[in-house]
Formats: structure tokens, C-alpha cells, sequence
């Protein structure tokens, strides 16, 4: 399906592939930036139901076609790939008719409004061949792709709990609760770090609306995972002072990112609990569990700094031309949903336990 498209659109190996952006807003405008910025990609169209402001966003003297018309940029056949940056409910409608057109499609996240909108949209591209990337962007910063290596390598032991905060006093949202707003950053993190071994398996929410806005503004959310250890994120629009860590704590090591100190945006502490083994223990000791407390440096390794925007259309690139699911593919924005959906459910009975349906 790949070849075919490239061949319609009359693209030789190496050269940049043909990308349209849809959606002229918020995220836009970062998209439309970065892939002008990439040599991998040339910028054909950017598409918005108001011309002015998507002809705004290109810039005067640009020679993107701006346009209302999504059909004819579905109809080009230059265009391979389409980066759809619309409402999240329009996502399956958007994200649908360019697979069906034989395009490679970027979702901003969430993936689709609904669970069962992502299933279609990933069964579709799994149909044609294509690629479905969900832009999870804070997975392609440099401390989040440092940190997955560190988990995934083993350096910080087995995973014991995972604690993050994303809080701030922040816009609150008609159409949607805290947790869909600022929780899918968190959870597309935890799904991106965590070895495929390790799964959430049940979550269960609890939120408040203090101020009447008609939807949770504060929420806490906690992940079972199927070793028996726990993940929890903390979201809040009404904090005066923004908060942006993630504690990762091994049986080896502990990791905190703090996104908000560029000096020192990871910690890795050797600082722990350690707990003999029955048999480690003297026949006189049996009754007294052995507990000792580990206390080692602090190492805070380099962290490079690249835009994450410019490294995920860099993998959107790779995906593509090798033929391989992107690192945040449809089915983690799958994933992502699923929990989404399952917390929803459990703020609904007052913070009840919910089942999770997928796994890696």
C-alpha cells in the first residue's frame, strides 16, 4: 500500500514525503513549524475551516496551500501522510477518511474521543498497511526517552510504584474533566517507560468540583499493575503553583524528573529499602522481619536538550519508511484511552476498582 501511494504521488526513494497538517488552532501551528523544519517531509497543505487563520499561521509569503477543503487535500496525490490536530471528537472522521485515502495519519492525543473510536481507527490502518501514530508528545523529550532506557535496561531494579503530579491553576475546560485534559501526558509516559512486561491491569479515580464548574477540576488516579505495584497521578487545575514531577522508585534505584528545573531535570538516587530473605534470617531473628535502609549518591545524568515535537515527526518519518509501529502507535493511544475510559467509570461509583481490556 505504501509503494502505491508513493508511486501516485510520483516521490522517489529519499525524498521528502508529502504531508498535509489538518487543524489551524492550539497545536497546529507546532506541527505546521516542525514539519517545515524537517527535511524528511515537505509541508503541502494546512487545512482549517477558517482560511484567514490557517493562511495566518503559514505566513505571508508561504507557499503551502491553505484551505477549508479536506477532500481536496485527500485528493492530492503528493500528500502520503496527514497530522490531524482537530477536536477530539472529530478525530475518527478526520483520522478515517485519510486512512481510507491510503494516508499515513498523526493523531494529536487523546487517540479518539471514545475507546471504541480508537479500535476503529487502529483496525483501519492495520487493514491498509499504513501507519497511525498518536502524538504523545512528552514521550519524545530527552528525560522521558533517558528515563524509559534506564527502566527498560534494569538499571532501577523492578519497578516498585510510580507517583506523578500535574498540577497547576490552569484553564478549566467546558467539555471535558481534568483527568482527560492533563492525565493522558501522565499515562502515555508510564505506557512508554514501562518494560512490556510490566502492565496496568485496574485503575480507580477519585475527583472533586469544588468551584461548580460542572466536571471534576481535581483528581487522583490509581493504576494496579501485574506485579503488585502501583502507579498514581495526581491532576489539578486549581493549584497556584504548577508542579511537574514523576518519581519512578526501583528495587535499586529511585529516578525523579522534575520538568520544571532545566538545571536538574532527572535525579537518580541509590537511596532504598532492602528486606532479607526468610533464609537470610537466624533462627532467633524469625520473629523481627530483617528491614535495613540504603543510603547511596545522588546522580543526576546529562539530559540533552532537543524539542520533543521535532523528534516525534522524526519518528512519524521512520515509521513510515521502515515499515515498523511508531514507539507511540495507535495501539498505545489504544491503551492510553482504555484506562482513560475505565477512570471515568470509577469517578462515576464514587472511586470502585475497573478492569482494564488491553494489554500490550
Amino acid at each position: 500500500m505504501k509503494d502505491t501511494v508513493q508511486d501516485a504521488g510520483g516521490r522517489e526513494p529519499g525524498d521528502p514525503l508529502g504531508v498535509a497538517v489538518v487543524g489551524a488552532g492550539y497545536w497546529g501551528p507546532n506541527l505546521v513549524r516542525n514539519f517545515q523544519s524537517s527535511p524528511r517531509f515537505r509541508l503541502r497543505w494546512l487545512c482549517d475551516l477558517n482560511v484567514d487563520r490557517a493562511e495566518q499561521v503559514l505566513g505571508r509569503y508561504s507557499t503551502v496551500q491553505a484551505t477549508a477543503d479536506y477532500a481536496a487535500v485527500l485528493a492530492d496525490p503528493a500528500v502520503e501522510a496527514v497530522a490531524v490536530a482537530t477536536p477530539a471528537g472529530t478525530h475518527l472522521d478526520v483520522a478515517l477518511a485519510a486512512l481510507r485515502a491510503g494516508k499515513h495519519v498523526l493523531v494529536e492525543k487523546p487517540l479518539a474521543a471514545t475507546y471504541e473510536d480508537g479500535q476503529r481507527l487502529v483496525a483501519e490502518a492495520e487493514e491498509r498497511g499504513l501507519t497511525l501514530m498518536c502524538d504523545h508528545t512528552y514521550c519524545y523529550t530527552p528525560a522521558v526517552a533517558r528515563i524509559r532506557e534506564m527502566v527498560r535496561s534494569g538499571e532501577l531494579g523492578e519497578i516498585q510504584f510510580v507517583d506523578s503530579v500535574r498540577i497547576n491553576l490552569g484553564l478549566v475546560q467546558k467539555d471535558i474533566d481534568v483527568l482527560w485534559d492533563l492525565a493522558p501526558h501522565d499515562l502515555s509516559i508510564l505506557d512508554f517507560i514501562l518494560p512490556d512486561h510490566v502492565q496496568p491491569v485496574a485503575v480507580a479515580a477519585h475527583g472533586a468540583d469544588p468551584i461548580g464548574a460542572g466536571q471534576s477540576c481535581v483528581a487522583y488516579l490509581t493504576l494496579q499493575l501485574n506485579t503488585g505495584a502501583i502507579a498514581h497521578v495526581h491532576v489539578n487545575w486549581l493549584s497556584p503553583t504548577k508542579v511537574r514531577t514523576t518519581m519512578v522508585g526501583g528495587s535499586k534505584r529511585t529516578l525523579v524528573w522534575d520538568d520544571l528545573n532545566p538545571a536538574q531535570r532527572v535525579a537518580v538516587f541509590d537511596r532504598g529499602v532492602d528486606l532479607a530473605a526468610s533464609q537470610e534470617i537466624g533462627a532467633d531473628e524469625r520473629r523481627d522481619m530483617l528491614v535495613s535502609y540504603r543510603t547511596g549518591d545522588m546522580v543526576a545524568p546529562a539530559i540533552g536538550e532537543k524539542e520533543a515535537l521535532r523528534s516525534m515527526v522524526e519518528e512519524f518519518a521512520d515509521a513510515i519508511e521502515t515499515r515498523r509501529p511508531a514507539l507511540t502507535d495507535g495501539r498505545a493511544g489504544l491503551r492510553v484511552l482504555d484506562i482513560l475510559e475505565a477512570a471515568s467509570r470509577s469517578l462515576e461509583f464514587r472511586g470502585a476498582v475497573v478492569g482494564l481490556r488491553t494489554g500490550r
